[in-house]
């Protein structure tokens, strides 16, 4: 099949809204119906999510560090009411909840702020975040009943007080995120940004999410996008969903009406039947909610994997992204217990009561995971070629996919200017395997004359997720797969090799092909003199116009002093321009570093005989009650070497475990939970609240071999394998890591 493309040029002339223009203007922000400038800038933010108050107050410089080394620009985060107001009249925005603080460290740490202020928020929390007695009032919740927006008036009251301006005319806050998930009631949503006002608050930008068909009010709320490609909300039989497959393919459709459609119900009917699934005319598409992860429900219980991530964030930019937004992007843990989401309250979904992991890109623990990095790279490079990137339209090719069970139609699409651009091609998806496809040679027409692409047919193997840039200072195209560039008397372009695919380039129509490496190629290309570097090395960091080699973590501070949190003496090398090569980056001397160990797993206590099920709420298995995890739990006690408590080291326990649920408790408190789907238990020993002389418990509650809970594939064999009932502890290892700095 000929796999051919031409160039589309932007349909609709670009528009201006009044947001950020003429209403709640701010220097150097503007909004247009393609892109964000910044200072006159066309820029491709990228958000992420991270709870303040899911998160330890002494974590959060760290936190948000890693956030920006990950190429985050932009910190979202909801302002859970349930957290900071449980009794009336009782606000607390102290400790992990002094959301003014968590204001002040973003600006110093040169991030941008959204405030997601519901007052419903979901979040899987306890009444969607709503206090009790706000829940149990009697109000018709989320309309504009006065009696409810009474008690909205008083919350925001009370909360722009907190921020004391931060969130106003001359604050820091760049966005304000009015309810979530509403479909149907853009008064309301309109009532709110008022009352909102009304309290003090406001910002360059006001959003709502906009995927379900909802009914926004015009010209009021930035819509906001999502896509998940497996969800926890479905039910524990129900097959890979389309809604959750149709993100794995390039498409200029931004709706996706299986978010949230378990709390829809009614709604969501109406909302697939029809209605708007196109970004509005007057605003760029934008995301809010990219899989960062996925959270873990007991019914059921996905496992995402880097690429799985990775795939759906890449097909967003191909489909002509103007913000990348994830949710989660750092995992957290629920300040107090039965904080979440529960059929108990309500809901269709039973959460674990503390854990919050969401299987993302900074887990519960603090700890970087391999879908932090692939994404790092895809952040690089919308750092570098935003720019350019926001003003290029997206064209799908000729022959596209005819539906998401189409397996064989290779996936591609092209952002471009009519003269350049880049090419993206997404060849992954999880659950139904992609083969190989065989013979890929692009046709490009543009509005300078068509491109052939490679000089020779390649294959495209399973798991390629590329960028190739076309007309890119001075090449006609490359087959590798763009990064940044680095300035210099002689700018460097930085590729990365895209694993089984020849590179090649192309300048004024003479191919040669590059073997990649740490040693630059220098060109002469119609553009000028052009170094060309092409790594084959994942550890790429890119700071400031700044490239850097390392396996470890990397994190900046605001004055750009470099960190490094590494296991074992860490090695980081950075490229030198003007020497055209990489060099070591001397680092201060660090402490010795013990070496991870087994800790010691002493058995209390057996575990009991667990029933097949617990119960079910709208035809979806119940978790198990507290007093059932203290009855039938096998007790381990964890012993820990000493320097475990050492406050200089970081220490984490990583878990490999097999059961139904497990909390990790200290000193019989409990700490954090887990729903077992397969994969390693990490925790970082500090923030479980663990110190020296405490005694730390690890209760797993065995798992029915017969339990009707989806499981990933691998973890569901090994409960079919098991006798009766299934309860492991495979290791229990204890790590440290240390922080070295960089001494210039």
């Amino acid at each position: 099949m000929a796999l051919s493309l031409r160039h589309h040029p932007w349909g609709e002339p670009l528009r201006r809204p009044a947001m950020s223009n003429t209403e709640d203007t701010r220097p150097g922000i503007a909004l247009t119906s393609r892109y964000l400038t910044r200072d006159g800038v066309p820029v491709i933010p990228v958000s992420g999510e991270l709870h303040y108050s899911r998160v330890p107050r002494h974590r959060w410089a760290e936190r948000l560090r890693q956030l920006r080394a990950g190429g985050v620009t932009v910190v979202a985060t909801y302002v859970f009411w349930l957290h900071h107001v449980e009794r009336r009249g009782r606000p607390r925005f102290d400790g992990n909840l002094d959301v003014a603080a968590f204001a002040d460290l973003c600006a110093a740490e040169g991030l941008d702020l959204i405030l997601r202020i519901g007052p419903w928020v979901h979040a899987e929390s306890r009444n969607g975040g709503f206090p009790d007695w706000v829940q149990h009032a009697p109000v018709r919740h989320r309309t504009d009943d006065p009696a409810y927006l009474t008690l909205v008036r008083e919350w925001f009251g009370q909360l722009a007080a907190a921020l004391d301006g931060r969130c106003g005319p001359d604050g820091t806050v760049l966005g304000i995120q009015l309810e979530n998930e509403l479909y149907d009631q853009p008064a309301h949503l309109v009532t709110l940004k008022r009352l909102a006002r009304e309290a003090g608050m406001s910002a360059p930008l006001w959003t709502a999410t906009a995927w379900g068909g909802a009914d926004l009010p015009p010209d009021e709320v930035l819509p906001l996008y999502g896509g998940y490609g497996d969800g926890f909300w479905v039910d524990s039989d129900a097959p890979w969903d389309p809604t959750f497959r149709d993100h794995y393919f390039f498409s200029h459709v931004w709706d996706d009406p299986g978010i949230g459609a378990d709390v829809r119900r009614a709604q969501n009917i109406a909302a697939a039947a029809g209605g708007p699934r196109t970004p509005s005319r007057l605003f760029p598409p934008a995301t809010c909610e990219l899989a960062g992860g996925m959270g873990t429900a007991y019914h059921r219980r996905p496992r995402p994997s880097a690429l799985d991530i990775a795939a759906i964030a890449h097909c967003k930019i191909g489909n002509g992204s103007a913000w990348q937004g994830y949710y989660m992007y750092a995992g957290g843990t629920n300040p107090f217990p039965d904080a979440q989401e529960s059929h108990a309250t309500g809901y269709p979904n039973d959460m674990p009561r503390l854990g919050y992991d969401f299987h993302a890109p900074i887990g519960e623990a603090g700890v970087p995971s391999e879908t932090y990095g692939l994404l790092r790279h895809q952040h690089a490079f919308l750092a570098a070629f935003g720019p350019a990137l926001a003003t290029m339209p997206s064209s799908l090719p000729d022959q596209r996919p005819t539906g998401v069970e189409d397996s064989e139609t290779l996936r591609w699409a092209l952002r471009s200017d009519g003269t350049g651009g880049f090419l993206f091609i997404a060849w992954h998806q999880p659950h139904v395997p992609l083969r190989t496809y065989r013979g890929a040679q692009f046709h490009v027409d543009l509005d300078n004359g068509t491109l052939l692409l490679p000089s020779r047919p390649c294959d495209i193997p399973p798991g390629t997720l590329a960028r190739w840039p076309i007309g890119l200072h001075g090449l006609d195209y490359a087959t590798a797969s763009a990064l940044t560039v680095l300035p210099g008397a002689v700018p460097t372009l930085v590729l990365t090799a895209d694993a089984g695919i020849p590179v090649e380039i192309s300048v004024a129509g003479v191919v040669q092909p590059i073997t990649p490496g740490p040693a630059p190629v220098r060109l002469d290309t119609p553009a000028g003199p052009l170094d060309l570097l092409v790594l084959d090395d994942p550890g790429a960091w890119v700071s400031n116009g700044r490239l850097l080699l390392s396996s470890d973590e990397l994190t900046w501070s605001s004055t750009g002093e470099l960190t490094v949190r590494a296991a074992a003496t860490p090695v980081v090398r950075a490229y030198d321009p003007a020497a055209r090569g990489f060099v070591d980056v001397p680092l201060e001397p660090a402490g010795a570093t013990p070496a991870p160990v087994a800790a010691t797993v002493v058995p209390l206590r057996a575990a009991g005989d667990v029933p097949f099920a617990y119960g079910k709420h709208d035809g979806r298995q119940s978790a198990p009650s507290r007093e059932i995890v203290d009855e039938l739990a096998a007790v381990h006690r964890i012993e820990l070497p000493a320097w475990a408590g050492d406050p200089e080291l970081d220490a984490l326990l990583e878990i490999g475990w097999a059961g139904d649920v497990a909390e990790l408790r200290v000193d019989g408190r409990v700490a954090t939970d887990r729903f077992w789907d397969g994969s390693p238990w990490l925790a970082n020993l500090r923030d479980l609240g663990h110190r020296p002389g405490a005694e730390l418990t690890l209760h797993i509650l065995p798992l029915a071999t017969g339990s009707p809970v989806h499981l990933p594939p691998d973890a569901r064999d090994r409960l079919l394998n098991a006798e009766g009932q299934l309860h492991a502890i495979d290791a229990v290892r204890v790590t440290a890591r240390r922080t070295w700095r960089s001494e210039g």
